[in-house]
């Protein structure tokens, strides 16, 4: 946590947007606790994580439309099922809920 905490002062300090995502639910197995956080900046950079890499890429790209559509907050869901198998989702079977929001300086 804080390393996320000295990144979000530096891209603060460096006038940077950003979108920080937590884990607010967990329905089964999850890769990472409730609470866990990450943060992407206008630039992709990113800190932290919320499932281990098993949908980081997705949660990037919902933080870069967010800052391009000006969308202050969302709720995204990440989970796995037979249809979906090959696409962005859990290997361990469960389903994780994650609040995405725009930090404002």
């Amino acid at each position: 946590m804080r390393d996320l905490l000295d990144d979000l002062d530096r891209w603060r300090a460096a006038g940077k947007r950003c979108v920080v995502g937590r884990v607010v639910g967990i329905e089964g197995s999850g890769p990472r606790e409730a609470g866990a956080a990450m943060a992407v900046n206008e630039d992709g950079e990113v800190v932290g994580s919320v499932s281990g890499g098993c949908v980081e890429g997705a949660v990037v790209a919902e933080a870069l439309e967010m800052l391009r559509e000006k969308d202050s907050a969302r709720v995204v869901t990440f989970g796995y099922s037979d249809d979906e198998a090959f696409a962005v989702g859990l290997t361990c079977g469960g389903t994780i809920h994650l609040f995405l929001q725009e930090l404002t300086w």
